[in-house]
């Protein structure tokens, strides 16, 4: 994994003055100034917007000079999802652009996902042209006068860090290195910018340089970090809450050894990410109910929702201490957890601080009793979930979970949304599953998974989706996508015939309610299904249907074989129990 230290742009520098000006459009400077910040793919749905850009990338190809690989995306939650899933594999910043308003109206759903993982992105769109004759670009087709907005930017204004629309070409390069440095500064996330097409058009004077514009990394302050290191030190009763500690900077080793050095249970509530080994004698579990009520410090790392105030109490002398990059989660507007303790940064590099500044504490305390009784306390817990292992027919959710982790061994990845459960997932590193954001735009998985598998064409990489994640994907263009560019991907679709979560939060509100007790409970069944599997056959997927537990490991395996083998994308639909 590529650590946040060394996924930011290259360091300030003086100006190649030796690099000859040349003169360029604003739409080639977009593509160079991008390359020069490390963006290596521009995931792009292209629109009559993009004919400077588009030239760009001819003029690179016969003039040698660096832009970001071109990936066409045939739909742009498709773009946002696999420049999400790159980064997540990658910890690099990412690139998508889009057509006009109605292109970045497809987008919503993906900033908002992007922006609740803090996932470092510019997001890039053009705007319909603002001249009806002159200069080159101006309005020559009537959709130019159907896509004009007053203000284009809202739709994605407020989940982005920061927006900038070009007026000018000379402001195109300082724009794309501003754009970088505030998608990747703490904490991150996605960023827009507004691209007029006369602007892109236009020329003007260039000179390749260095990128002078490193992103700013939060770090706690001196004398809360040692607070909040002798609170956890003389806590009897310590929790951790994580949420997404694992992929990044080595967090995820970092906490396991944390936890286990200082005997403190971490419990993983909602986890977009793995945060620590779920073999760890010092893993909590997926809910923090029991050990909440009894804790007497909890340190929250980076958890936009560390439990659920209607269902979980605390007690009221608990010190909690809020971590991460955001402690205080700014983009949410409610949010009332208490926060007696703030440290700002990134989680991997707290926990490291912490640890340090706890052991230099004396004398040193024998945790021994209490790391023996959590240890006995995990052991019966993963005991308890292996019993909920069940074969069927149908089959469980845990027992496809399971099959899958056998499949991908020490090196593959799980991309999961409404499909494989994290807490059957014992074993994998924090680089091997990732969740869908706690946001919930569906269809989040499968382009993701794509995008996961571009940063490393050899790797197994697994989407588990539910049937309705699958249908939200737009699974056609998503198949397009592993075909054109050679992703053999495997996708694995759960298939239970329902809105699950749909269900699961009527039975909780209105547990003895009519919907509760209806045959068919309205506006979550998804029956008739389609065929998933010939969807896939469109682009020439190997598929499988598996309904029998007993043939579920050797669809699996004769499924990574045509990966393997024949470089191909496969499909296995599986039926799930409700």
């Amino acid at each position: 994994m590529v650590s946040p230290a060394q996924s930011v742009s290259a360091p300030a520098e003086t100006a190649d003055i030796d690099a000859p000006m040349i003169e360029a459009s604003a739409g080639e400077i977009f593509l160079r100034r991008l390359a020069a910040n490390g963006i290596e793919y521009l995931f792009a749905n292209g629109g009559t917007d993009f004919a400077p850009v588009i030239e760009g990338f001819a003029h690179a190809q016969v003039a040698d000079f660096k832009v970001p690989t071109p990936i066409l995306i045939p739909h742009e939650t498709a773009a946002l999802g696999m420049a999400h899933g790159y980064y997540l594999a990658t910890g690099r910043p990412q690139a998508v652009m889009v057509h006009t308003n109605v292109g970045l109206a497809n987008c919503v759903m993906g900033v908002l996902n992007a922006a609740s993982d803090q996932v470092p992105m510019i997001l890039a769109s053009g705007i319909t042209p603002h001249t009806e004759h002159g200069p080159l670009g101006h309005r020559n087709s009537p959709i130019n006068w159907g896509q004009n907005m007053r203000d284009q930017t809202a739709m994605v204004r407020e989940p982005v860090k920061w927006d900038a629309t070009l007026a000018r070409p000379e402001q195109i390069a300082p724009l794309v290195d501003r754009a970088v440095a505030i998608a990747t500064s703490s904490p991150r996330g996605p960023v827009y910018l507004g691209l007029p097409r006369e602007a892109l058009c236009e020329v003007t004077t260039y000179r390749d340089s260095k990128p002078r514009n490193a992103a700013a990394r939060a770090a706690p302050h001196p004398e809360d970090l040692a607070e909040a290191a002798r609170l956890l030190d003389a806590a009897e009763r310590p929790l951790i809450v994580a949420f997404r500690t694992g992929a990044r900077g080595g967090g995820f080793a970092a906490l396991t050894a944390f936890a286990e050095r200082h005997a403190i249970p971490v419990v993983e509530f909602w986890p977009s990410q793995l945060s620590i080994d779920g073999a760890s004698p010092m893993h909590g579990g997926f809910d923090p109910g029991e050990d909440l009520a009894a804790a007497d410090v909890v340190l929250v790392l980076d958890a936009i929702v560390p439990w659920l105030p209607h269902r979980h109490g605390f007690a009221e002398q608990a010190t909690v201490i809020q971590a991460g990059a955001d402690p205080h989660q700014l983009e949410v507007p409610l949010r009332g957890f208490a926060t007696d303790l703030a440290l700002t940064g990134e989680s991997a590099h707290i926990i490291a601080a912490l640890d340090e500044a706890m052991r230099a504490l004396t004398p040193a305390r024998d945790r021994s009793a209490r790391f023996a009784r959590l240890a006995e306390r995990h052991a019966a817990r993963r005991a308890q979930l292996d019993s909920a292992v069940r074969a069927g027919p149908p089959m469980s959710a845990a027992f496809v979970t399971r099959a899958i982790v056998a499949l991908i061994g020490a090196e593959g990845c799980i991309v999961s949304e409404l499909g494989a459960k994290p807490e059957f997932v014992t074993g994998l590193r924090g680089d091997q599953f990732f969740q869908n954001p706690i946001s919930g735009g569906l269809g989040w998985g499968l382009p993701a998974a794509l995008g996961v598998q571009l940063a490393d064409r050899e790797r197994l990489v697994v989407a588990t989706v539910g049937d309705g994640s699958y249908m939200f994907a737009n699974p056609v263009a998503c198949h397009q996508i592993a075909e054109a560019h050679g992703l053999p991907l495997l996708t694995i679709v759960y298939n239970n015939g329902i809105w699950g979560a749909v269900r699961g939060s009527t039975l909780g509100i209105y547990p003895q309610g009519h919907a509760a007790r209806a045959n068919v409970m309205p506006i979550t069944s998804l029956e008739p299904l389609p065929d998933f599997c010939k969807i896939a056959q469109a682009s020439r997927a190997w598929t499988a249907r598996v309904a029998d537990p007993a043939a579920l490991a050797d669809t699996l395996r004769e499924a990574a074989r045509v990966i393997r083998e024949e470089k191909r994308q496969v499909l296995v639909e599986v039926k799930v129990r409700r």
